[in-house]
């Protein structure tokens, strides 16, 4: 998903890998600027609550077991894990 700012003719590249028994790791890369993770403000907090930004990283760290950045921020990594259910 592109940001409105994003001129149509930039790309999104995803990759999925599914690990079976283990989890799943997408890496999402995009032609975008980039960001610096560090500086992203918590969309839970009083101040910022009513911002029309800021949650997708937020849902990503609270969704997924291990998120990071690289590429000064146009690239993404993120893991989850399978649960095995005991028989």
């Amino acid at each position: 998903m592109k940001s409105y700012k994003d001129p149509p003719e930039k790309t999104v590249t995803i990759c999925c890998e599914v690990e079976l028994g283990s989890g799943v790791s997408v890496i999402v890369r995009d032609e975008g600027q980039g960001f610096d993770p560090a500086n992203v403000s918590d969309p839970t907090t009083t101040e910022n609550i009513e911002c029309d930004h800021g949650r997708g990283i937020y849902l990503m760290r609270a969704l997924m077991d291990e998120v990071h950045f690289e590429q000064g921020g146009t690239e993404v990594h993120m893991r989850k894990g399978f649960k095995r259910e005991s028989t």
